[in-house]
């Protein structure tokens, strides 16, 4: 018998409409566009505008189009594992909610928390289910709202991230295509440097700690900045050494889109030129469980089978990791 690997057989994404670009940004803080295309190459990122609107609409619309593609019936799905930082609630699980309103009666789901290594976290864990045989049909989901818990007097960070949200599924493959290793890390101490200081367990909401601002995003910028470019650096070349692969096998790398400097520092250590690199931070910023699947999704169409892809991502907590797959499909 063939092994079984989990493959990616279908994409879908979906950014909202409302543009926020560094110009927009020079009248709310006190930051210009250079200094920010300078720093991030970040030019512009998308946020999601309506009351009552939160990370599982996005989703809704990602996963739909999964189905609308492959004209799957919801009622086929049999697990959604959703990557996320921004849920709709403390609980129930995000997740729950997407299968909710998509009428996936048959599908059971659960949240998964690793920052922006989230995606690459939920991908590894929902491989799992499909090597073992136990599930057909199995859909990730990796998306945030972050503008949700931004400081927008916080010129450190509310330039950097964006709201967005992608999604993909996976399926059995004997042909030797899919996901073929995954190599993850974290380091718990790195939560001083890139954390929201309260709203959890351990410094539950009241009326101090909104005054004072402590439920959005707190970073210290230059030693995350060192930390990610480090370690995501190594583990994507690592995943190449331990797979014996050179930069002239890489088709494609899909590097987390946190920071240009932080891309092009990967692509180094990979051996890779620009042209093989996935990059859509300039138009969305950093969606942060959303980067991965929406550069899968914007790319879709020049993929081809056989396509032998990285995926890196570095997170809070701190968390990152990489992914070694094949492409399984060419698209249409």
């Amino acid at each position: 018998m063939s092994k079984i690997q989990a493959a990616i057989t279908c994409v879908g994404g979906y950014v909202p409409e409302d543009k926020l670009t560094n110009f927009d940004l020079e009248k709310i803080v006190d930051t210009n566009d250079e200094w920010i295309t300078s720093r991030t190459g970040i030019k512009e990122r998308r946020i999601l505008m309506g009351e009552g609107l939160g990370t599982s609409d996005m989703a809704v619309k990602a996963v739909q189009e999964i189905l609308d593609k492959k004209g799957i019936d919801p009622m086929e799905i049999e697990l959604l594992i959703c990557a996320t930082t921004t849920p709709d609630f403390t609980f129930p699980a995000t997740a729950n909610v997407i299968t909710d309103k998509l009428g996936m009666k048959n599908a059971w789901g659960y949240d998964v928390s690793a920052a922006c290594s989230g995606f690459i976290y939920a991908l590894t864990t929902a491989s799992q289910f499909i090597e073992t045989g136990k599930h057909k049909k199995v859909i990730v989901v990796g998306g945030d709202k972050m503008s949700s818990i931004l400081n927008f007097e916080d010129r450190a960070t509310c330039i950097i991230f964006g709201d967005g949200c992608g999604a993909v599924l996976l399926e059995p493959n004997t042909e030797g295509l899919g996901i073929v290793d995954s190599i993850l890390r974290s380091d718990g101490s790195g939560r001083a440097y890139l954390h929201q200081k309260a709203g959890g367990s351990v410094k539950p909401a009241t009326v101090e700690t909104v005054m004072a601002k402590e439920h959005f995003v707190y970073q210290e910028g230059q030693t995350v900045f060192k930390f990610a470019v480090t370690n995501m650096a190594q583990v994507a070349y690592d995943i190449m050494q331990r797979n014996g692969l050179t930069g002239d096998d890489v088709t494609w790398l899909v590097p987390h889109q946190a920071n240009k400097r932080i891309i092009d520092a990967t692509r180094e250590r990979m051996g890779l030129p620009e042209e093989k690199v996935m990059i859509n931070i300039q138009r969305y910023g950093n969606t942060t469980n959303g980067t991965l699947p929406l550069c899968l999704w914007e790319w879709e169409k020049k993929l081809k089978k056989g396509d032998i892809i990285i995926l890196a991502a570095f997170g809070g907590g701190f968390t990152w990791g990489a992914t070694y797959l094949k492409w399984a499909y060419d698209s249409k």
